[in-house]
C-alpha cells in the first residue's frame, strides 16, 4: 500500500531559513546605520504618517464610542463574540430598564390610587421611554458611525498596511541588490570564484538591481495611490461623524420631550412639588423650604427679595429656549412647563420661576401664562 506524505522541499526550506537570517542580519545592520537603506520621499513619507494617525485615531475612536454606547466591558466582549460566529446578539435590559420596572412594580405594590404609587409608576413608565430611546441611539449610532469605521479598518486600512508591508520587503530587496552590485564591482580583477567572473558577477547583480528597482517603484506607486485615497476616506467618516451628531441630537431631544411629559403628568397628579429644593447652579449649596421661599435680590434688576407660596404660583409654558446669564436666573427650554410669580416689587421684564427643583428670575417675554386667575 502507498501511502502519500506531504513532499517538503529540503531546499527551499534551507533557502528560505537563509532569507530570513540574511534579512534579520540586513535589519539590524541598518539600525546601526553600518549599511545602505533607501529613503523614501518626504511626499510619501507624509502619507506614511497620515496613514498611521487615521488608523491610530479611527481604531481609539470607534473603540470609545463603544465604550459610550455599551459601558460593561463584559457585554462589548459578548457582542464581539456573537458578531464574529455570525449569531443574533443577545437581548439584555439596560440598568434604566430594570430600574423602569422596579419602579412600576413597586407602585403597583403600593397601590395606584395612592400619589406615590402613582408617580413611581409614571416614571418607570418614563424610564421605559427613555430605555427604547436609548436602545434607539445605541443601534442608530452602531449602524451609521461604529460600523463604518470598523469596515474601513477592516478593509482599506488592512489592504493599506499589507501593501505597506510588501513595499517595504520591495526595499530591502532593493537594499541587498545594491550591496551586492558594490561587493560585485570591489571585485573586479580578482580571480575567478565558483566557476564565476567579477565581471560576470556584476552583471548579474546589476540585472537583480534594475528588476529589483523596477518591482521597487511599481510597489511605491501603488501604495503612494491608496495613501493619497484616505484623504476621500476621511470625507465619507465627515459624513459618518454628521450623522452621529444628528443621531445624537434625536436622541436628547426625545429624552427631554420623555421628560417633559413626565412632569406634565406630575403636576397634574399634584405630586410633583418636593418639601424641600436645592438650587445646584449655586456653588455655595443651600436647602430652602418651598413653603416660605425667599429670593435672594437681583443686583442687575434691583428685586427684594419675595416670599410665596407654592400655590400662589402659576403654570406658565415656555415659548423659547433661554440661557441663564448668572446664578440667579433659569436656563429655559422650549414647551416645557414651569411654576411663576410675579416679583416683589413687580417688574415688567422677569418673573420669580420655579423649575422642578431649581429656582431663579425666568423672563417674562419667554412665557406663556397658563393658569389665569
Amino acid at each position: 500500500m502507498n501511502i502519500n506524505l506531504p513532499n517538503f522541499n529540503v531546499k527551499n526550506l534551507i533557502k528560505e531559513a537563509g532569507h530570513s537570517l540574511s534579512r534579520a542580519v540586513q535589519l539590524t545592520e541598518e539600525k546601526l546605520g553600518t549599511t545602505e537603506r533607501t529613503e523614501y520621499d518626504q511626499e510619501f513619507q507624509t502619507l506614511a504618517e497620515h496613514a498611521d494617525a487615521t488608523k491610530l485615531w479611527t481604531e481609539k475612536i470607534v473603540k470609545n464610542t463603544e465604550s459610550v454606547l455599551v459601558p460593561n466591558p463584559q457585554n462589548r466582549v459578548e457582542d464581539f463574540i456573537f458578531e464574529k460566529i455570525d449569531k443574533s446578539k443577545p437581548q439584555r435590559l439596560s440598568n434604566l430598564e430594570h430600574l423602569a420596572l422596579d419602579m412600576i412594580e413597586a407602585g403597583g405594590d403600593f397601590g395606584q390610587d395612592v400619589p406615590y404609587g402613582q408617580a413611581l409608576i409614571k416614571v418607570g413608565q418614563a424610564e421605559q421611554k427613555l430605555g427604547h430611546c436609548e436602545r434607539d441611539f445605541i443601534g442608530s449610532t452602531s449602524i451609521c458611525f461604529t460600523q463604518p469605521l470598523r469596515i474601513f479598518l477592516e478593509g482599506d486600512m488592512k489592504i493599506i498596511t499589507k501593501e505597506r508591508g510588501l513595499l517595504e520587503s520591495k526595499r530591502l530587496d532593493l537594499d541587498a541588490c545594491k550591496s551586492r552590485v558594490k561587493k560585485a564591482r570591489s571585485m573586479l580583477g580578482q580571480q575567478m570564484k565558483d566557476g564565476l567572473s567579477p565581471e560576470a558577477a556584476l552583471e548579474q547583480a546589476e540585472r537583480d538591481l534594475r528588476v529589483a528597482q523596477s518591482e521597487f517603484d511599481r510597489q511605491s506607486d501603488i501604495t503612494k495611490s491608496l495613501l493619497q485615497g484616505l484623504n476621500s476616506s476621511h470625507e465619507n467618516h465627515l459624513k459618518h461623524l454628521c450623522a452621529f451628531v444628528q443621531i445624537q441630537l434625536r436622541y436628547y431631544k426625545q429624552c427631554n420631550e420623555v421628560m417633559n411629559n413626565l412632569q406634565k403628568e406630575l403636576v397634574n397628579l399634584g405630586v410633583s412639588n418636593p418639601s424641600e429644593v436645592i438650587d445646584v447652579r449655586d456653588e455655595n449649596v443651600e436647602y430652602r423650604s418651598l413653603s416660605h421661599e425667599t429670593y435672594v435680590e437681583h443686583t442687575n434688576k434691583h428685586l427684594k427679595p419675595v416670599t410665596v407660596t407654592t400655590d400662589e404660583m402659576k403654570r406658565a409654558r415656555v415659548l423659547c429656549s433661554y440661557d441663564a446669564k448668572d446664578h440667579t436666573e433659569l436656563s429655559l427650554i422650549t414647551n416645557e412647563v414651569i411654576f411663576v410669580s410675579e416679583c416683589s416689587p413687580p417688574h415688567s421684564d422677569y418673573m420669580y420661576g420655579k423649575q422642578g427643583l431649581l429656582q431663579g428670575l425666568v423672563p417674562r417675554a419667554f412665557l406663556e401664562i397658563l393658569d389665569e386667575k
